[in-house]
């Protein structure tokens, strides 16, 4: 009822707002993990290893701080509106070259263009979701956009289980060219930022362009903030290390888990996707709601601890069944915890900088943490099972247990600010 009293509260703009910021993080999320479902049938047509094709997720993640810095300047300067759609049509682009990759070199470059649009995406559409929002609103619609995410996964495996049988793997990242069509909505339905046009200092007209001296003030005002902010801006790049790490090492390489080692089809891959997306939204939802009562800090924690609790029935269950209720259980908290970062983020960050600090400071984040799924490749190929083969479970299993200890100690150690006026 409390989360029907929230949604009503919000008038006309900020519903198409938060609707907005919502499906572009879910169709960013969408075109990245379409190529999670097809690491093996790609590194057979490249003539690669699994582990070396986990090099195009790598570059994907280590390069997605170049766009959220290139992308959160132009909208700290510009407003959040406008480059949000810039950035939303270069990732499609990109996705549909990557569909035409004729080497493994190309996909690499491709995948790493599309890494700069990825990076972008997120930091604006938080900032412009979270300013555009009532301060007693944000823990939930927080968790609700954070799971645009799973959503992203979720439309994944059913296209994966439709498009891929039939059309082979590029026709997925053809499909991938699908949120373009986001920005005709964005240009007709989506306000900016009210809390950017406060904040701003310079008005310009339609006809005149910034001088060189505000741009120097810019940079200038930059720095500032950047020297009175270090130590807060380190600790937000550690907790996203262990963030992004832990959310791509429960993730990225689980449908290889399940396909080469416990030998599903691609139908049962596809719908136990779906079954463990689901469990996720919840987390992200119920978690991120409940945050905004409960403190953000201490609900990522116990989230935390129970995803240290579930690693034997996430990848050590004998039954089917067991390793389904596992995986939906484990991205239950994974993404629960996740749900908390959009409003944590900006809530942390100073306001000066809210377009460019949180995206930032979560993808740098993601480039500490980029090379988690070659880490799990290279841990499965040193295990190995009892018949000489990769041993994925084990490599999941230990690379979680120590990401979830790191993330409890890097979350106790740090600050809130929940229910921060913009």
């Amino acid at each position: 009822m409390e989360a029907v009293r929230l949604f009503k509260s919000l008038d006309h703009d900020q519903r198409n707002t938060f609707l907005a910021c919502f499906l572009g993080w879910t169709l960013d999320a969408f075109d990245f993990f379409l190529l999670t479902f097809v690491i093996v049938p790609m590194a057979h047509d490249f003539g690669t290893s699994v582990a070396d094709l986990g090099y195009a997720i790598t570059i994907t993640l280590a390069m997605r701080p170049v766009g959220a810095f290139i992308f959160g300047l132009l909208g700290d300067r510009f407003g959040r509106r406008i480059p949000l759609m810039i950035d939303i049509v270069f990732y499609s682009l990109m996705e549909l070259l990557t569909a035409f990759s004729p080497s493994y070199t190309w996909l690499l470059i491709f995948r790493a263009l599309y890494g700069i649009g990825m990076g972008g995406e997120w930091g604006l559409g938080a900032s412009l979701a979270m300013e555009s929002l009532p301060a007693d609103a944000r823990g939930l619609f927080s968790g609700i956009l954070q799971q645009g995410y799973m959503f992203g996964y979720l439309f994944g495996a059913l296209v994966y289980g439709i498009v891929f049988p039939l059309f082979g793997w590029r026709a997925l990242f053809v499909v991938g060219t699908l949120p373009a069509l986001l920005v005709i909505y964005i240009r007709v339905k989506v306000p900016e930022s009210p809390v950017w046009l406060r904040q701003t200092s310079t008005i310009i007209s339609s006809s005149r362009i910034r001088s060189a001296t505000t741009v120097r003030n810019f940079w200038t005002s930059l720095g500032n903030i950047l020297k009175r902010h270090w130590l807060l801006f380190i600790y937000v790049i550690l907790l996203m290390t262990a963030f992004n790490a832990m959310s791509h090492g429960t993730q990225d390489m689980y449908q290889t888990f399940l396909g080469e080692q416990r030998g599903l089809s691609v139908q049962a891959k596809s719908v136990i996707g779906i079954i463990y997306a689901v469990g996720a939204i919840c987390g992200g939802i119920l978690v991120g709601h409940l945050s905004q009562k409960f403190g953000r800090r201490r609900l990522i924690i116990i989230t935390a601890i129970c995803g240290i609790i579930l690693i034997p029935a996430w990848v050590f269950s004998p039954a089917l069944s067991m390793l389904v209720a596992g995986g939906f259980l484990m991205q239950f908290m994974v993404q629960g915890a996740w749900g908390i970062v959009p409003v944590h983020l900006n809530e942390l960050s100073p306001g000066e900088v809210r377009g460019t600090f949180p995206g930032f400071a979560y993808q740098l984040g993601n480039l500490l943490a980029a090379n988690t799924a070659v880490v799990e490749a290279r841990l499965a190929e040193h295990f190995r099972d009892a018949a000489g083969r990769p041993d994925y479970a084990k490599g999941l299993a230990l690379f979680a247990f120590v990401i979830f200890i790191a993330l409890i100690i890097i979350t106790a150690i740090g600050r809130e600010e929940r229910g921060k006026e913009f």
